[in-house]
Order: structure tokens, then sequence, then C-alpha cells
């Protein structure tokens, strides 16, 4: 079985250890500053999903398969309870995750992200993804320039081109595996967290200018996560942590310490 790649900060704290989930087309580097400074506290690892970063890639992508990572994951590092934190797709898993093996789990972060289905609404990204000719392009600002023509945003932009790295042949490439997040991307996008309860403490923390958590969402929420409150984070949209980290920062570290 293979283990998901990850990057583990304050090995040497006790305590409870906090796992750390990107979203779709991300990866633990961009939770660096704030595995550092969780560290302070309580190991953090922050951790690659399947087909992303530099974890495995693999043909499927079900969020059951994402929270049978992460298990063999705890297992592989002989922890036998964690906190999760996933934002976004790692939301979902790690929701996922609780439902199905809730005694490995103390606490529960939610990061922007309901247990609902969602429709699809990344076809522009993935088109801009799936545009670029590695043969045809030779710096990292070539594909910013390919995939400019089809995203507007340009820390959008940003955040898709730090997946670039560069192969052996000396050409570029992503490092998430597109083929599997395109041919798979419907499935689980407009899947929901299988129905099921989490009892343990749990803490959904929503950007107050993002629409993914909207107030009719609660009633599921709390059906599901009976034991849990949100948290609106004022000055940030879907991207919570990006935009204002000060307060996430805060949220996490009073729910967790």
């Amino acid at each position: 079985m293979e283990i998901l790649h990850s990057k583990i900060y304050g090995e040497e704290k006790s305590g409870i250890p906090l796992l750390v989930f990107h979203g779709l087309f991300g990866m633990l580097d961009n939770w660096g500053s704030f595995g550092k400074e969780m560290s302070e506290y309580f190991p953090v690892h922050l951790i690659d999903l399947r087909n992303h970063g530099k974890s495995f890639h693999a043909e499927e992508m079900s969020f059951d398969d994402l929270a049978h990572d992460i298990t063999h994951y705890m297992d592989f590092y002989g922890i036998t309870k964690a906190n999760l934190l996933g934002h976004s797709l790692g939301g979902k898993a790690v929701m996922q995750f609780a439902i199905k093996y809730p005694l490995k789990v103390e606490k529960l972060i939610v990061v922007d992200i309901g247990p609902k289905a969602y429709p699809p609404h990344h076809q522009g990204i993935l088109k801009a993804l799936s545009s670029v000719d590695f043969s045809q392009v030779n710096t990292r600002h070539d594909v910013e320039e390919v995939l400019h023509q089809f995203i507007p945003e340009k820390a959008v932009i940003q955040f898709l081109a730090k997946n670039l790295y560069w192969k052996e042949d000396k050409k570029l490439a992503w490092r998430f595996n597109l083929k599997t997040l395109s041919e798979k991307y419907s499935e689980f996008i407009s899947s929901p967290v299988k129905f099921g309860v989490f009892s343990g403490r749990t803490l959904f923390i929503a950007g107050a200018n993002s629409n993914y958590i909207l107030p009719q969402d609660e009633f599921q929420i709390k059906q599901q996560f009976p034991n849990s409150s949100i948290v609106k984070v004022q000055n940030a949209s879907h991207w919570v942590q990006a935009d204002n980290p000060t307060d996430f920062n805060r949220a996490v570290k009073d729910f967790l310490v």
C-alpha cells in the first residue's frame, strides 16, 4: 500500500498530532507557514492527497479512497488518534474519514466546504490546464500565458503554477495527475459525503465572502456533525487560510489548544 507524501513539523512535540489536507489542485506546500506556526503546540503533518503534490498517482479518486489513504497513513506513522483539518476537497476527505473511522479522530476542522454535493464548477480550470502543451512551452511564464487565455484571475494562475516542476528531461510538467482529476472530476465533485454521523467536536470555518457554506446548509451539517459549530472568517473567500491567515490561525488555535 502506497503512503501519502507529507512534511512533518514539531515531531518532538507531545500531544495529539494535527493532520492537514489541502484542496483540489493544491499541495502541502500551500500550508507551510500555517504548519510552522501550529507546530509550536503539537506535531503537524502537512499531507499531499493522492494525485496531488508528491503523493502517488492512482486511477481512483472517490472520498472512500481518500479516507482509506488517511487510515493507511496513520497506521504507517503509528498514530492511533489525530486532529484532522481539511480544506475544500481535503475537507470532504476528512469528513468521510471521521464518519467512517470516528475512534481515530479527536477533533475535526473542515474549511469552507459542506458535506453536500456541489455542481461541477472547475471546467474552465480543467480546460486551461489541459491546453498547456508541454512540448511547446519552455518557461513557467509560457505556461502562465496559456492559462491566462482561459483564467482571468492572476491569483488562481499563480496558485496553479505552483504545481509546475522540471522533469529529468528538462521539460516542465504538472505535479498533479491531470488525467485522473479530469476523468473523475464530475464523479467526486458531484458526490456528497456518504450519510453517517460523526458526533465528535467539529469546527467548520467558512470564508465570509465565500458561497460554499450557505445558511441553508447548516441543517445538513448539524445532521451529520451534531457537535459542530461554524465560524465565519471576515475578509476571506474560499481560500480562507491565505486570505486572512491571522483570524484563520486564531480560530484553529482556539479550537485545538
